[in-house]
């Protein structure tokens, strides 16, 4: 086999891939990318057989057919390391030879035929729902998501479809975070997706795609790219049950000015406490030394007497980088309760600091 292209289009693809290998162990093959070259296109790929990325591309020359496997992060840096030319890969017995003009590389090779094999769409039922909506979505709650925690399924996000709607919901406990797609769907569906899956998703893909999932996967395709992501096994807690089904309160809040306000007061502490009154909001930072910090924004908050609340600032600040108004609304009960922020059919459940 041997192929040639541009130092860009190889390197570019071998940074795409770099994510879907393992990292761990080089002796394992999944360590290794994939390539086929076969009717003048070629199909790399990479997986750790959790996560996995195949590209599809015409961009690179073929002189003659056949596969190969190479470390994924050696061959990258190998790759990085040339100049911007043409470079040639060419498997010689069970060595790929990397060259470039007087330079020249060989990485030892796996046998290809022990490749893991990536799921099909054959027979999966479709999931209809506007890609470029759910993407968009997914990105709203990703920073909500929980990473590490022992009950795995809290380490990924519910895609829940119902027959009006479908919620995407992450939570890491403190904090749980829904964003409502309104779609009509003849079939019930519940699916968790690792937070890994959807940072990746939403670095790939920013046009329409198809979706594909059984019991054990989810699959997204466009034309150049076959992505697919093992499902995580478990019950995701009710979430509904966490709403507040009514509020005392709810207060519109610019989102510019508490941004700016909240901002401040983490230089000194990332727990802030915000002291609602009928004409200001006042914000304070909540430090166990005599470091302090204060700030204040006139307000009409339509409150006829003072609101306490405290809370850790990160929670907030990722709500209102997701929000895409001006304003958002806040709605709470009592000062020892979950609070909600809430932008359309964007919401944010935070617990807060009690004393």
């Amino acid at each position: 086999m041997k192929i040639k292209a541009p130092k860009q289009i190889i390197e570019s693809i071998l940074i795409n891939l770099q994510a879907f290998l393992e990292k761990k162990d080089a002796s394992q093959i999944t360590s290794h990318i994939f390539f086929k070259a076969q009717n003048n296109t070629c199909i790399i790929k990479a997986t750790d057989s959790e996560i996995g990325l195949q590209i599809i591309t015409d961009n690179i020359l073929i002189e003659e057919e056949g596969t190969f496997t190479a470390h994924g992060k050696k061959l990258l840096d190998i790759i990085r390391i040339l100049k911007d030319d043409e470079i040639s890969l060419e498997l010689n017995n069970d060595t790929l030879i990397i060259k470039q003009k007087h330079s020249k590389f060989k990485l030892p090779t796996f046998n290809s035929n022990a490749y893991p094999q990536f799921p099909n769409i054959e027979n999966k039922p479709q999931i209809t729902l506007d890609s470029l909506t759910l993407i968009q979505n997914l990105k709203k709650i990703s920073p909500a998501i929980d990473t590490n925690n022992p009950k795995f399924e809290l380490n990924g996000a519910l895609i829940n479809i119902t027959e009006n709607s479908t919620d995407l919901v992450g939570t890491d406990t403190r904090r749980l975070a829904i964003a409502t797609i309104e779609s009509n769907h003849t079939q019930t569906l519940s699916l968790i997706i690792p937070k890994k899956a959807i940072l990746e998703i939403q670095k790939l893909f920013l046009d329409q795609i198809d979706i594909y999932f059984d019991e054990t996967n989810l699959i997204l395709m466009n034309k150049n790219y076959f992505f697919f992501t093992r499902l995580i096994n478990g019950k995701f807690p009710d979430y509904q049950r966490i709403i507040p089904s009514s509020t005392k309160h709810q207060i519109i809040l610019p989102k510019k000015e508490l941004l700016e306000s909240i901002k401040m007061i983490t230089t000194i502490s990332q727990e802030i406490k915000i002291t609602l009154q009928p004409h200001s909001i006042i914000f304070n930072s909540l430090s166990a030394d005599n470091v302090e910090a204060k700030t204040e924004i006139n307000l009409e908050t339509g409150l006829s007497e003072s609101f306490e609340l405290a809370f850790n600032s990160r929670y907030v600040l990722d709500f209102i980088s997701q929000s895409n108004s001006n304003t958002f609304t806040l709605e709470c009960n009592e000062p020892s309760l979950p609070f909600i922020l809430k932008d359309k059919n964007f919401i944010t459940i935070i617990m807060p600091i009690v004393a």
